[in-house]
């Protein structure tokens, strides 16, 4: 799949990429979103923190990323942002992501990879349901670019997912 990204959309999603790994460091599941204004600034960026027992099962990287620009950012401003993810938004995170006005969404995992990673662990139950789809449904355009850089995101969650 041609994606078309920049250096600059390349540079944000490493830095995704980056901040999943120091989620796993830190015990927590591995994945991570950014919001970026029209400028190339960061706006927002997020962890998952939704590892119980502790933790909430609502809070993904990107529905937490999007609500925080969401707080700081017009609605035109988040019309022109771009939410950058670890993994491909599940369908609580894209509808997050769509009622928050966030006009493009570049993830680097497919959910179709993360589930061959995750298996049926019952922490990760992977649904089947890109964001693509998701998004189709509503009356707001998001511009979509993924799966991009597979394989260098793949690499957090090998052997995460293993019972221990």
């Amino acid at each position: 799949m041609s994606n078309h990204l920049t250096d600059q959309d390349m540079s944000h999603l490493r830095y995704c990429l980056a901040l999943a790994r120091r989620m796993r460091a830190s015990g927590k599941h591995p994945f991570a979103a950014i919001v970026v204004d029209a400028a190339g600034q960061i706006v927002a960026e997020a962890g998952n923190d939704s590892l119980p027992p502790d933790g909430d099962p609502t809070r993904h990287a990107e529905l937490l990323a999007a609500a925080l620009a969401a707080r700081k950012l017009s609605p035109p401003q988040l019309a022109a942002a771009t939410l950058y993810s670890s993994a491909e938004p599940c369908a609580m995170c894209a509808g997050a992501i769509y009622w928050c006005g966030i006009g493009r969404v570049v993830y680097a995992l497919s959910e179709h990879r993360l589930l061959g990673l995750t298996g049926d662990h019952p922490e990760n139950p992977t649904f089947a349901l890109p964001c693509r789809e998701v998004f189709a449904r509503g009356q707001r355009r998001i511009k979509v670019s993924g799966p991009c850089l597979e394989d260098e995101a793949a690499v957090v969650h090998i052997g995460f997912w293993q019972a221990p």
